[in-house]
């Protein structure tokens, strides 16, 4: 069982969505909390709730930033000690029409989805591994980081963060740094509305029928609090994947499937 009490979590995206729910179900278990996000107002609400169960510091931050991910992690470990929990966990779900893709729209999805992931990941580890005592990483990719589907700007960077993830579980262990990443399938954030202001662009988000629908899809699935606990779960069970439901197995059978159907007989030859 994984000591929790008195530990530090600095969390991206932590001021609502599913960084909200890890934040909840860490500061039950007495974990202190650095949130980080780009809405200030969330970020007050959530320190507001999560003051009176944890110790709680605040910071606004776009991850694309690295020189203030540097600063605002200082700033955490003075007030709050040692990060030892690191949750990549901030990202947007923008898409765009192919011939409406530009270097634009590909800097903003990568440089927040793939880009602060790294940020984070380059601005802690050294931390953790100068201070040799462990810690633990969960990236959050997306079932769209196993399973290709048509948008392209949000596959990209998801399938990035889960092949980072499986690399780096590899890498880190002799670090005594355990890695998850987190794929989940729809979950009640309401992340359309809350990164469609980011953008500043709302061709880059589904409208009328289709923003209707998508957006009813986020909201049957499953909360933010029960994703927080799947990840403390996933955590404890020190697992490489962790899933918010089985909405991907049919799709990821049919991809393996495919994968292996195309690959050609073994020759017997060493692969270097």
């Amino acid at each position: 069982m994984r000591e929790w009490n008195r530990s530090v979590a600095f969390i991206t995206g932590g001021g609502q969505g599913i960084g909200l729910g890890i934040a909840r179900a860490l500061a039950k278990r007495g974990v202190r909390l650095a949130l980080a996000d780009v809405d200030e107002a969330a970020l007050g609400r959530s320190t507001e709730e999560l003051s009176s169960v944890t110790e709680v510091e605040a910071f606004r931050l776009d991850v694309r930033d690295r020189d203030a991910f540097a600063s605002v992690a200082d700033q955490a470990e003075v007030k709050l000690g040692p990060v030892g929990l690191l949750f990549n966990n901030a990202g947007i779900a923008p898409t765009s029409p192919l011939p409406e893709l530009s270097y634009e729209r590909w800097d903003l999805a990568l440089g927040v989805n793939v880009g602060g992931v790294v940020n984070g990941l380059q601005t802690f580890l050294p931390r953790m591994i100068e201070r040799g005592k462990g810690g633990y990483i969960v990236n959050t990719a997306s079932g769209a980081g196993l399973v290709a589907g048509s948008n392209l700007l949000y596959t990209t960077g998801k399938y990035a963060v889960v092949g980072l993830s499986e690399s780096l579980q590899q890498a880190a262990g002799k670090y005594g740094i355990d890695v998850s990443v987190l794929c989940p399938a729809h979950v009640d954030t309401g992340i359309l509305a809350h990164t469609e202001s980011l953008a500043g662009d709302r061709s880059m988000f589904p409208q009328g029928e289709q923003r209707r629908r998508e957006e009813e899809a986020f909201k049957a699935g499953v909360s933010i609090d029960a994703v927080g606990e799947m990840v403390i779960a996933g955590m404890e069970a020190r697992a490489m994947w962790i899933y918010t439901d089985g909405f991907l197995r049919p799709y990821l059978s049919m991809r393996m499937e495919a994968l292996l159907e195309a690959m050609p007989e073994a020759t017997g030859q060493e692969v270097s």
